[in-house]
């Protein structure tokens, strides 16, 4: 039986995902998976917990963070002061200095996709958001570098796990043992994590296909025989292997929901986002044009889809359609 203790602490954010999970985990070196958004707020509930459960926040040795956003590492700027060691993957280590030169590839690479999609007139507001997203990360060094398959020091039985899909710099703690997986915002019980369209590293081109990332990463729950999720969000995901199957279907379902949408004409990306999200599709612009392109992904990987550029926006259409022309 593993000795080990995980201890869900739950802090509140300022985002519409509501509070989110860090787990502190008592193994050999007393480890915090994730650490919050940085408010006041949520520091002195992080440092109140951790009171509670007999350990003071100088007491934890080493940061797990599962991937860059801010409701997952903004409070680590309150342990700098501490000797604490942070650990993630290669891609997070920008966001996490807030490097001016890979946020200039960012926006760059955003502009092309906004072009594409047919909303270059809403870049600008998109990066000022993203911008306002990162009052509440934090801006540190990271000491471990970990990739698929790599143990961490301190925290033996425990793999890394690569899970890109929701971030590029994902990952989740594996335990091999019982199958036990701190998944970040992997898996989440109560709602859908969205494949989130991010540029690639500074020096590459090719956009990362995120859904289908995505899909590749939950199968991973079934192919590790994982048996449990702690989840950033909500409560834990107790038949994680049935929940993958679920949304799996359902995004195969919302693609051929987007096939019947362009089966009689040819439409821009941010067309059929209206279409699919007509009430929030403007107010949650990073989000919806997300999930319509990644599902644009998912139907032309499978050859479903023909793809046409006029004036350097790109019109999608059904396969059996092909042969009409763009407006």
């Amino acid at each position: 039986m593993n000795s080990e203790r995980i201890h869900c602490i739950s802090l509140p954010t300022p985002f519409a995902v509501g509070d989110v999970n860090v787990y502190l985990i008592e193994s050999e070196k007393l480890t915090l998976v994730d650490t919050g958004p940085k408010t006041d707020e949520a520091w002195a509930s992080l440092k109140r917990q951790i009171d509670a459960l007999g350990f003071q926040v100088s007491d934890i040795e080493q940061v797990v963070l599962t991937h860059h956003h801010p409701d997952h590492v903004g409070l680590s700027d309150y342990f700098t002061e501490h000797s604490v060691r942070f650990i993630t993957m290669a891609y997070n280590l920008p966001w996490l200095k807030k490097d001016p030169a890979f946020f200039e590839h960012h926006d760059a690479f955003y502009l092309t996709v906004y072009r594409e999609m047919g909303i270059e007139k809403f870049h600008k507001k998109a990066m000022e958001t993203v911008r306002g997203y990162l009052d509440y990360s934090c801006t540190i060094d990271v000491d471990v570098v970990v990739e698929e398959g790599d143990a961490i020091d301190g925290l033996p039985g425990w793999t890394v796990v690569e899970t890109l899909g929701h971030a590029q710099g994902h990952l989740s703690l594996l335990r091999d043992t019982d199958g036990v997986m701190i998944g970040g915002d992997h898996l989440i019980k109560h709602i859908s994590s969205n494949a989130l369209i991010e540029p690639p590293p500074i020096g590459e081109t090719e956009r990362p296909k995120t859904l289908l990332q995505y899909r590749d990463s939950l199968m991973k729950v079934i192919d590790r025989n994982v048996i449990k999720v702690y989840a950033g969000h909500g409560k834990p995901v107790e038949h994680p292997k049935e929940l993958v199957h679920l949304r799996l279907l359902k995004q195969e379902e919302r693609a051929d929901d987007i096939l019947k949408m362009i089966s009689q004409e040819a439409l821009t990306g941010f067309e059929i986002c209206q279409k699919l999200f007509p009430t929030i599709f403007l107010k949650e612009l990073g989000l919806t044009m997300s999930e319509t392109l990644g599902h644009l992904d998912l139907l032309k990987r499978d050859d479903r889809l023909k793809v046409v550029e006029k004036e350097g926006v790109l019109y999608f259409q059904a396969k059996e359609v092909a042969k009409h022309e763009c407006r």
